[in-house]
């Protein structure tokens, strides 16, 4: 019986099965044989890792590479695109797509009044200005973002990326709530802006205790989740998840609200929100 092997394949063919698989696998192929090494570096492999809206970003950037391969682990790391008012990484063996839409890229009641938020630009960011919230009693952020953007078949999870300021107040007295709407579907739950200062939560929490108890009877019942710290540095609150099948184009509407309590707090810097695959 004679013994069929892949190296008698076509490269052409080759490079369409690399094309169906992951970049990790695409990889690991390489090293099988010079024809799967050829196969595997070709662009048209790695044209089908790439996002669906690479030319929009290439245009972008004005990224200079010598194949797809190289503009794809050049997407790897996060890049400025939209203006630079958004990011994008692609993880690098899945090729999923995240995105953070910056502060100027959302939508925040009373931005424009000097008297509530200040624009301004900060080391620390990876944009050329943050939100910093100096007081409000109606908080109210949300963000927009289409689905043929992200990877098909994948859960997001979004999450608020924030940093306290020494004088924060009012973040800790009820609960906001966060909503992510997808096509007809909604899906609420609840999360906390807890300030870092473990003695201001006490006090507050001594002197405002029935307050507080009645302010959060008038929120839904949810998770009440709190602030995280991220590898850069700056901290997060998850506002939900949601699966993006993949087989329509949909837009995704992410925000957090707290309009309830009527109570004044300032004392946040609001640098986006990031959309990015769970694992």
């Amino acid at each position: 019986m004679e013994v069929f092997e892949l190296d008698m394949l076509p490269e052409s063919c080759v490079s369409v099965i690399l094309s169906l698989t992951s970049p990790s696998d695409a990889c690991k192929s390489s090293l099988v044989s010079t024809t799967f090494r050829s196969a595997a570096d070709s662009d048209l492999v790695w044209g089908k890792f790439l996002p669906s809206d690479y030319h929009e970003i290439v245009c972008d950037e004005s990224l200079q590479f010598w194949s797809k391969k190289e503009l794809y682990f050049h997407l790897c790391n996060p890049r400025l695109v939209g203006d630079g008012k958004m990011s994008l990484r692609l993880e690098r063996w899945s090729g999923r797509i995240s995105y953070i839409l910056s502060a100027r890229e959302l939508s925040i009641t009373c931005s424009h009044d000097p008297m509530c938020w200040v624009w301004k630009s900060i080391p620390e960011s990876r944009f050329s200005e943050v939100a910093e919230l100096i007081t409000t009693s109606r908080l109210e952020i949300s963000g927009k973002i289409r689905t043929r953007k992200l990877s098909p078949n994948t859960k997001y999870g979004a999450y608020l990326i924030l940093k306290t300021t020494k004088r924060s107040y009012g973040l800790d007295s009820i609960p906001s709530e966060t909503s992510i709407e997808i096509g007809s579907q909604t899906f609420k739950n609840t999360a906390y802006m807890r300030c870092q200062d473990a003695k201001k939560q006490q006090l507050e929490t001594l002197f405002y205790s029935n307050r507080t108890h009645m302010m959060k009877s008038r929120v839904m019942k949810g998770d009440d989740s709190v602030m995280t710290k991220r590898e850069d540095g700056w901290m997060e609150v998850e506002l939900g998840e949601f699966f993006n099948g993949g087989t329509c184009d949909e837009e995704v509407k992410v925000s957090l609200m707290e309009t309830k309590g009527h109570q004044l707090k300032g004392g946040v810097i609001i640098e986006g929100i990031e959309i990015r695959p769970k694992t």
